[in-house]
């Protein structure tokens, strides 16, 4: 009888609280008319419909279940995700699916205690609070997160919607594949993207359904492009009717068991909730073992859209009308860590430059003055009412180098990025050795008389080359303009200007495991106008370096861009961050191409000077092996993730 008596007071609980075990209703025909607010929910005013009360509850942990068979139930992993028979899981509580999850999370306890101390939070006992309030937590991760889109949604000035472009039917009517989240370590859970791979189980809004309430059903992914994932619904097996794309760090996209905690109904598609009579049992099979997000899945992804640089903050950046110097500027505004900054002059506030935070174009206030780079002065005394110096620790950190021994000298020849053509690389001389390893390089045969176009890059940086990389890389070398000793060779324009070549031994010889591969998608910044970011291509990979073509444009307008630059980002970025997408050019944009590529061109070519010595740019690799080397055929368009050398035979 003291049992009968506990089941009925779960029973009763369960109809208070109107779920079941997975949040689910067990049909439509269940569903009463009359609906009432979810009472375990605070992120939501939605109303819920009755749900039925005819099983047992076993509420543990802040955590309910109920059980479909009286006996066993379904439980996730608060370690790694994995869902699971509960009854199966390790120790009295069932929160871990192994022995080692049990260890690593109470590992990872003594962090989240430490975190909540700097949050500010109240200290616990051991962190046994955190962990005893699932739910508080995940509610309140969430509201945060929700709090972020709103707070990018306010900021979003070009976020308009692309009308007739979609990256999921541009993927899926082409065949394409994207670059994987993973690839971009600058971009939101770019470090932490984790296994997420086909097969994971998600809980997402079902579309197909006639009931007023938002009600969710369980999918899993089909297929990922950066972070779109293309899901379909559990129990449609083989149909890809009701397939859909989504973006699976949007709001509405949760882990398993989100909605048993949560409160929300989760219901089978209209199209077969007639195929099977027992979803709570059919659910049970197909969710054992698979794998879902991460219980704090998205409080990862709030954490990682929060960035450092703030409105009204003053930095140093390149001057966009002469690259040879640096300016003060503001920040204007900052979405998914791109920073409009406007020209501390610019009354109007017109004169403006865009840059990724971690763009080696900006630094601190003093940055010119301490490595002796050009400065141009502002007319401006005082700082204005709100402005404040960005602190120096928010700046990308350039690594250290011993300029003791062997170093740059000024007049040494070498192979660089055109910073006014991304989609050249030029014969080009070191002009000036500035301190902290950075250098002033000027493109051969377009110099100004007053040096007013040379650019600077650091020692380490990907954007400049030894002389004969582009040789021994297959890559078309663009010689001095009016150079009529065509072909070009080093050898004879060494000899000519009297010159000698930068030291191969010299130049950044790193080449990461990047992960991208020829013909993958991606958003990328045009650098010759970088408020835009479109639809692009990885058309070329030589070792670090990325040949990045904007879909719909002609070849000349393809960049040069190193693997790590902060101006590429998964498919799927903008909409995540609010951030207006340029799709690719339409086809009557594509016929007219041909008749008018040379005034594009030319306008082109007036916006580079309005934009920067490439900051995301290009490439560093070669090993050098002693004093000889030797031209290694073959390297070209290859797709090396790891060290890889090129050697470069220096003739008497």
């Amino acid at each position: 009888m003291e049992n009968t008596k506990d089941l009925t007071e779960h029973t009763s609980r369960a109809e208070r609280k109107r779920r079941d075990s997975f949040g689910m209703f067990d049909g439509y025909d269940s569903c009463s008319e009359d609906t009432s607010s979810s009472s375990s929910s605070d992120e939501s005013e939605e109303e819920v419909a009755p749900l039925p009360s005819s099983l047992p509850i076993i509420k543990n942990n802040g955590q309910v279940y109920t059980y479909p068979d009286g006996k066993s139930g379904m439980a996730t992993c608060e370690m790694c995700g994995m869902v699971g028979v509960r009854d199966a899981f390790y120790s009295k509580t069932k929160r871990f699916c192994s022995v080692s999850c049990s260890r690593s999370y109470s590992s990872n306890s003594k962090k989240a205690s430490i975190l909540a101390r700097l949050q500010g939070k109240p200290p616990t006992k051991k962190a046994k609070v955190l962990q005893k309030q699932p739910l508080v937590a995940k509610l309140a991760a969430y509201a945060q997160y929700q709090a972020t889109l709103q707070n990018q949604a306010k900021t979003k000035a070009a976020a308009v919607p692309v009308e007739g472009f979609s990256w999921g039917n541009y993927i899926n009517s082409n065949s394409f594949t994207a670059a994987p989240v993973t690839c971009f370590k600058h971009a939101p859970m770019g470090m932490c993207w984790g296994d997420i791979s086909e097969g994971v189980r998600v809980e997402v809004p079902n579309t197909d359904c006639s009931l007023p309430t938002k009600v969710f059903w369980i999918a899993g992914i089909i297929k990922l492009a950066g972070y779109n994932a293309l899901l379909r619904y559990e129990g449609f097996e083989n149909d890809s009717s009701l397939d859909f794309w989504c973006n699976i760090c949007g709001s509405d996209i949760h882990p398993v068991g989100w909605c048993a905690t949560s409160g929300k109904p989760l219901v089978p598609p209209r199209t077969i909730q007639h195929k099977y009579t027992n979803w709570k049992a059919f659910l049970v099979k197909r969710l054992t073992g698979a794998k879902t997000l991460p219980p704090d899945f998205s409080q990862k992804v709030s954490e990682s859209m929060q960035y450092p640089f703030k409105t009204s903050m003053r930095v140093e950046v390149v001057d966009k009308t002469h690259l040879c110097r640096t300016r003060v500027a503001v920040v204007e505004s900052v979405i998914g860590g791109r920073l409009r900054l406007v020209y501390e002059e610019s009354e109007d506030k017109t004169d403006d430059f865009w840059c990724h935070m971690y763009s080696p174009l900006i630094h601190h206030i003093g940055w010119s003055r301490s490595i002796g780079h050009r400065f141009k002065r502002s007319d401006i005394t005082k700082k204005q009412e709100g402005h404040f110096d960005a602190p120096p620790h928010l700046f990308m950190k350039v690594k250290e180098v011993d300029a003791a021994g062997e170093w740059f000298k000024e007049g040494m020849k070498l192979e660089a990025i055109d910073p006014l053509n991304l989609s050249a690389i030029c014969v080009a001389t070191i002009r000036k050795v500035l301190a902290d390893g950075y250098l002033m390089i000027g493109i051969d045969g377009s110099e100004a008389a007053d040096g007013s176009d040379w650019f600077c890059y650091h020692a380490t940086s990907p954007s400049i080359f030894p002389v004969g990389f582009c040789e021994i890389n297959m890559i078309e070398l663009t010689p001095p303009r009016g150079y009529a000793k065509l072909p070009f060779k080093w050898f004879d324009y060494l000899r000519e200007t009297d010159s000698i070549a930068a030291p191969v031994k010299l130049f950044n010889k790193e080449v990461p495991n990047h992960g991208f591969h020829v013909g993958m998608k991606l958003e990328a910044v045009d650098l010759m106008e970088p408020r835009l970011v479109c639809v692009a291509t990885v058309t070329r990979i030589i070792h670090r370096l990325l040949r990045i073509h904007f879909d719909g444009w002609e070849d000349e307008y393809d960049q040069w861009v190193d693997c790590e630059s902060p101006d590429l980002y998964p498919v799927g970025w903008c909409q995540l961050t609010g951030y207006q997408l340029q799709p690719p050019a339409p086809q009557s944009s594509r016929d007219s191409q041909s008749s008018s590529s040379k005034q594009k061109k030319k306008a082109k070519s007036q916006q580079y000077k309005g934009h920067k010595k490439m900051t995301s740019l290009q490439l560093k690799e070669e090993l050098i092996d002693g004093e000889e080397y030797n031209f290694l055929q073959g390297a070209s368009d290859q797709e090396s993730n790891g060290s890889a050398s090129y050697y470069i035979k220096q003739e008497p």
